[in-house]
């Protein structure tokens, strides 16, 4: 039997980037596959349209994803947007938004999620936080809130559903290659600039790929990481441990 064999995995944000990749490893793996998404794939996922800032219709999307899969076994909280600036410079409004997508999106989708979590024989929850929670990046603070908050949530999730079989993680991306990452560097002055800028800080000297991180979620969401509850993986090209020197 493949690695994901008979598991059921729902994964939100499954549209593009990171979350479509992920989607598409487990599904290669042998699990069957439901995105959650504003604007969700087609075949070979089972697409379920839902914001996750709506609790009712994230209750009715997971409703519909565990019934066209035979259960869920895995859940990806992958679903997320960005925020740029300051302290100052983003309105209560902005913040409201980006925290109820980042973080009550979590909730909600794995509030939803846990009656069928608790009868699986496997189930594993694996939070996308970032390299954002563990340093300080500027112009961020928003953005930086949101995935501190997604850790901590992490750990607090892991502690509390232990006695019950389920395992909680989160992945911490660097800098990745992805959609949103095009749009940010698409809106700078100078976009080669600021790519550049982006590859340097991170050691290995380049961004790191949605597949790369979609590899990590899936040894977290797997029976090879059984005993791993807890955990913040990061996959940020070194950014977050090492202190080289900059590259000449």
């Amino acid at each position: 039997m493949s690695e994901f064999g008979g598991l059921a995995a729902l994964v939100t944000g499954g549209g593009s980037g990171i979350g479509l990749a992920t989607a598409t490893l487990l599904a290669e793996r042998g699990a069957r596959v439901a995105c959650l998404d504003v604007n969700p794939p087609g075949d070979p996922f089972f697409g379920v349209k839902a914001d996750v800032t709506d609790d009712a219709a994230v209750r009715t999307a997971v409703a519909a994803a565990a019934e066209h899969l035979g259960g869920i076994d895995i859940v990806v909280n992958n679903a997320g947007i960005g925020a740029a600036g300051t302290v100052e410079q983003n309105a209560d409004e902005e913040w409201f938004r980006v925290l109820d997508v980042n973080l009550l999106g979590i909730v909600r989708v794995t509030r939803a999620a846990l009656p069928h979590l608790r009868a699986s024989d496997h189930a594993a929850v694996v939070n996308t936080c970032s390299i954002a929670a563990t340093a300080g990046l500027p112009n961020r603070a928003l953005y930086s809130a949101s995935k501190g908050a997604i850790l901590s949530l992490t750990l607090a999730m892991a502690a509390d559903h232990i006695a019950e079989g389920i395992r909680v993680n989160c992945v911490n991306p660097g800098t990745a290659d992805t959609p949103w990452v095009k749009r940010l560097l698409a809106a700078a002055p100078d976009p080669d600039a600021e790519r550049v800028a982006l590859e340097q800080r991170q050691p290995m000297g380049r961004l790191v790929s949605a597949e790369e991180v979609a590899a990590a979620i899936a040894y977290l969401a797997s029976p090879t990481a059984s005993g791993t509850t807890g955990t913040a993986l990061a996959v940020d090209g070194g950014m977050q441990g090492l202190r080289v020197r900059p590259r000449s």
